[in-house]
């Protein structure tokens, strides 16, 4: 239900681009990139959401100089590594969820 960019070469310097889209539906409009660098655990990068006003998305602790994220329709999204160095090499991923609200 859920795909993306499979494998990427890139050379020192340049962006690369993943895609992300999905069959689930119009009500699973949040996605979150991971990555998984050589021997280091996975890490979440960024939530998007199609609801996030002017395209603020939610990269926590890492930098926008270095990645970007793209969600301007629940069925597909983009992620960019800049600039892309060797130690940039490793597993990434998107996942996408639903809407959930924890209100009781």
């Amino acid at each position: 239900d859920v795909s993306q960019t499979s494998m990427l070469w890139i050379n020192e310097g340049q962006d690369a681009t993943m895609n992300c889209s999905h069959t689930k539906g119009g009500s699973y409009f949040q996605m979150y990139w991971y990555r998984q660098l050589p021997g280091k655990t996975m890490e979440l990068i960024v939530f998007t959401s199609t609801t996030q006003r002017n395209g603020e998305h939610d990269f926590g602790s890492f930098s926008k100089e270095k990645f970007s994220a793209t969600k301007t329709e629940a069925e597909r999204g983009t992620f960019t590594v800049k600039e892309v160095q060797p130690e940039d090499k490793g597993l990434y991923f998107c996942a996408v969820s639903q809407h959930s609200d924890t209100n009781q």
